[in-house]
């Protein structure tokens, strides 16, 4: 890939070297010619060539970080294993209140003696 840049931008230079030297050429017309005919397409090249490495890119630095997201849980995992097995015997390990029913706003339904 960048064996293309480099003999695109060869080409687009010598084009722009012609430009300027030419005796109806101009330095802008050489600057408007490197730029447009040479690293505005290139740039597009690069970027879309690139591409592909780029998502590896991506991919190995998420993997990267799911591995040690998972080495961290699996850690402290580990030592709270012994801690939560307990608990979870009991039916109310959270030691909150039980829920109770609203204060006199429903009245008890029973059958009639």
């Amino acid at each position: 890939m960048y064996l293309i840049v480099i003999a695109w931008t060869y080409v687009t230079l010598m084009m722009a070297v012609a430009e300027a030297t030419s005796s109806t050429g101009t330095l802008l017309g050489a600057v408007i010619t490197f730029v447009l005919y040479g690293v505005l397409p290139m740039g597009i090249l690069v970027y879309i060539l690139g591409t592909p490495s780029r998502k590896r890119s991506i991919k190995a630095r998420e993997a990267a970080e799911q591995a040690a997201y998972d080495a961290e849980q699996a850690a402290a995992n580990a030592g709270a294993t012994t801690a939560t097995a307990a608990e979870s015997a009991t039916p109310d390990a959270g030691s909150k209140p039980a829920a109770s029913a609203e204060h006199g706003s429903v009245a008890a339904v029973r059958k009639e003696p």
